[in-house]
């Protein structure tokens, strides 16, 4: 498959798209970065038909049943609850052929009112990502995926050096070819990144697998950029736990978690 100037390229307006090679993560060739799922699932919860445009995301939670095909998939929305306040949206990211979804995300909106209550918000916290470098990713035995299709920019640490990291992230594709990303798209194409930006082991010796990933959000993300801030801790019985804090270039914006399967390679 060709590489479109974007995750993924629309089929239809039925819920079906076609995975470019953008996704890829770099560990299966035949495999998508659990980034760019997310995010599309997260859109889908956004732009289902007749929901309501006075809510918005303030968590979601993923559920990574099996790897993601770079393959045609369907994304299928069903809304779980319905209030005055909050409603609870189920999407799930099913392949071309498959009977099962390989991907499932539950999502809490809330009903917003701008104004009406004071804003308490931390202010920022890091460098800007104009004031560092860019980083390079860590050595893919391919030439085109999720590594060439993300900007990267650590303030602190390094894809390849034990320890918490804070990477600055954008997108260099958008999530849909001829479609403009929505601010949710990045932050959720980024969010999967923290156990690989905090990595506290060997990634050529350990295994440390992320089958879930939940993100909450206090506040609407502006910009480009998205800032993963992210620590790792391990127990020796093969449990780890990736917490990310999330920022904008305005300030935090919510937290991300993982939790992970670690074992010897």
């Amino acid at each position: 498959m060709g590489a479109a100037e974007a995750f993924y390229e629309r089929i239809d307006d039925a819920g079906r798209f076609a995975a470019t090679e953008y996704t890829r993560g770099p560990w299966d060739p035949g495999a998508q970065h659990a980034g760019p799922p997310a995010a599309l699932l997260g859109r889908a919860v956004e732009e289902r038909p007749g929901g309501r445009t006075d809510m918005r995301l303030a968590r979601i939670t993923y559920e990574i049943l099996r790897p993601v095909p770079i393959a045609g998939l369907t994304v299928t929305t069903t809304v779980l609850r319905s209030g005055r306040s909050t409603e609870l949206v189920e999407a799930a990211l099913t392949p071309d052929g498959a009977g099962a979804p390989v991907m499932l995300a539950r999502a809490l909106r809330v009903r917003v009112a701008e104004g009406t209550v004071p804003a308490v918000l931390p202010g920022p916290e890091l460098e800007s990502p104009g004031e560092v470098a860019e980083t390079p990713f860590f050595p893919v035995p391919w030439d085109i995926g999720y590594h060439t299709a993300m900007e990267t920019r650590f303030t602190e640490g390094a894809f390849l050096e034990p320890g918490p990291g804070s990477c600055w992230m954008r997108m260099k594709v958008p999530l849909v070819a001829g479609e403009e990303p929505r601010p949710a798209d990045r932050v959720l194409v980024a969010a999967d990144s923290g156990n690989g930006v905090s990595a506290v082991l060997d990634i050529r010796k350990y295994l440390f697998v992320n089958s879930d990933l939940t993100v909450h959000l206090h506040r609407h993300p502006v910009g480009e950029w998205v800032c993963v801030q992210a620590r790792t801790s391990v127990d020796p019985a093969g449990i780890g736990l990736a917490d990310s804090r999330l920022h904008d270039e305005k300030g935090p914006i919510g937290r991300g978690a993982q939790s992970l399967y670690v074992a010897p390679r």
